[in-house]
């Protein structure tokens, strides 16, 4: 009778997959036994697997190269990595190994680019697409950079009031974008995205306040759907009503040569997870140029940001169930020591689902159960995978140490977990650790932080005397109550 952990995978899915098989009774992820990393490293553990990014990055300009060369695009394909996904200096470094481009998103990643820049990661040759609502000092940070001579960052209009905005701080002509505000899906709560200016008025603002301005070139639009890039007669609706809007101006603007299409390819969450990447590459190619061929235009540049497909099947995070408790005659509470809502707040914040696994005891019988986080906070657990209703490990023993894997958690988590800042509860930040390859095809792993310390902690919550390096102080005077005189009755 099949009743061990490893015949229900098997019976369940393909397995084993591409990333993922077994040594002995153990999990491996590119060939690495899992556990080795658990009794080096310790648990809580967040790990980066560096090689998936640049193989990932690769992958995607295999598929839209070869889609143009098979209808004769004459044009060219952009990668750019979209920064917010995760800043970390690691993944930059490990993207920018692929000759890439940047998107940014706030004030403070110029500061990025201007580091990579002096590390010689980057150069005046690399674009730098500015996206994001631009207020004073990311307009004064993208000012700077185009100042200094990088020709090749395009500020991409939000709204009607950053183009004066940047006007008044860029010196000489500079290249500009326009977002369009794309319409969401019917089942959204609202109809339009906030983000970008409306498809009927973009022509106009073009005629009314950039075709005879001096100082600055559209080089680009801008297309992005929340939901993703996805087969659906949605995503393909939204594209033509862009290339409407592109066909247009295209006609009176000779200096728009490039179609920004954002990011979304979606990346594994189940091993179930089943995605033409290939096909959609190549359809996405096939309606711009068909699109643009009939308009009797140049089909333009095609620029991507990919940031959670870059990033996201990089990384993973690595837990030990603690205890386990029986809260009725259905339900059993597998505790983890560590938190759902600091280490991966997209499980409970939009519900997200990743690739979850045991990392040891392949071997042993299975049982039915929740997953709980330590935190007083009643949403701090996880409870299905993406394909079932529940979750199935091997049974808890008191005896033999049970550890499990979340996969492909690479992109956000840290970001809007708070890393290194205050976590929920106080729950630490883990160890966080980068698996690299050395020049032999060796694997090799460094300690990129360690876990964090009561100290940090109570440095961030001002116990250690300091709130900030500015130490001056003000006094705001209390106003005095005015006198306020009794109108008599008549």
């Amino acid at each position: 009778m099949k009743v061990k952990y490893r015949d229900l995978i098997d019976q369940t899915y393909y397995f084993p997959q591409d990333e993922f098989d077994t040594i002995g009774s153990n999990l491996s992820f590119h060939g690495i036994d899992l556990m080795q990393l658990v009794e080096q490293y310790g648990t809580p553990l967040k790990f980066s697997y560096l090689p998936k990014i640049s193989e990932n990055i690769q992958k995607a300009k295999s598929w839209f190269g070869e889609a143009m060369k098979k209808h004769d695009y004459k044009a060219k394909y952009y990668y750019c990595y979209c920064t917010k996904s995760s800043h970390f200096s690691f993944v930059m470094n490990e993207a920018l190994k692929n000759d890439i481009h940047i998107e940014t998103s706030s004030a403070y990643d110029i500061h990025i680019v201007n580091a990579l820049k002096a590390q010689g990661k980057i150069s005046e040759n690399n674009w730098v697409l500015c996206n994001g609502f631009k207020r004073d000092n990311y307009i004064q940070n993208i000012a700077d950079l185009v100042n200094s001579g990088h020709k090749k960052c395009i500020p991409i209009l939000d709204n009607y009031e950053e183009l004066p905005l940047l006007q008044d701080r860029i010196e000489g002509k500079f290249n500009i974008g326009i977002r369009i505000a794309s319409e969401e899906e019917p089942k959204f709560e609202f109809y339009t995205s906030r983000l970008g200016i409306g498809y009927r008025d973009i022509v106009p603002f073009y005629k009314r306040e950039i075709k005879d301005n001096k100082k600055v070139n559209l080089k680009m639009l801008h297309f992005f759907i929340n939901t993703g890039i996805r087969d659906t007669a949605y995503y393909w609706s939204e594209l033509q009503k862009c290339l409407s809007v592109y066909v247009s101006l295209k006609k009176i603007c000779p200096t728009l040569d490039s179609l920004n299409i954002g990011g979304g390819f979606p990346i594994k969450n189940s091993l179930a997870f089943e995605y033409d990447y290939n096909y959609m590459a190549n359809e996405i190619v096939n309606q711009i140029k068909h699109y643009c061929d009939e308009a009797d235009v140049a089909v333009p540049h095609i620029f991507t940001e990919f940031g959670s497909f870059t990033v996201g099947e990089s990384g993973g995070a690595i837990y030990e169930i603690l205890y386990q408790k029986q809260q009725n005659d259905r339900e059993k509470w597998n505790m983890i020591d560590s938190s759902f809502i600091t280490t991966l707040p997209d499980s409970w914040a939009v519900s997200k689902r990743f690739v979850l696994l045991a990392v040891n005891r392949w071997d042993d019988d299975y049982e039915r159960v929740l997953l709980g986080g330590l935190t007083c906070d009643s949403d701090d657990y996880y409870n299905s995978e993406q394909n079932m209703n529940a979750i199935f490990l091997p049974k808890y023993r008191k005896d033999k140490p049970l550890y499990i894997g979340f996969f492909n958690t690479g992109a956000y988590q840290e970001s809007i977990g708070g890393f290194g800042g205050l976590q929920h509860c106080l729950i630490p930040t883990p160890k966080h650790v980068l698996i690299n390859l050395d020049e032999e095809g060796n694997y090799v792993t460094e300690l990129f932080a360690d876990k964090q310390d009561y100290q940090s902690v109570m440095r961030t919550l001002g116990y250690d005397g300091h709130h900030s390096d500015d130490t001056s102080k003000f006094v705001i005077n209390k106003s005095q109550e005015q006198n306020i005189e009794e109108i008599p009755s008549t």
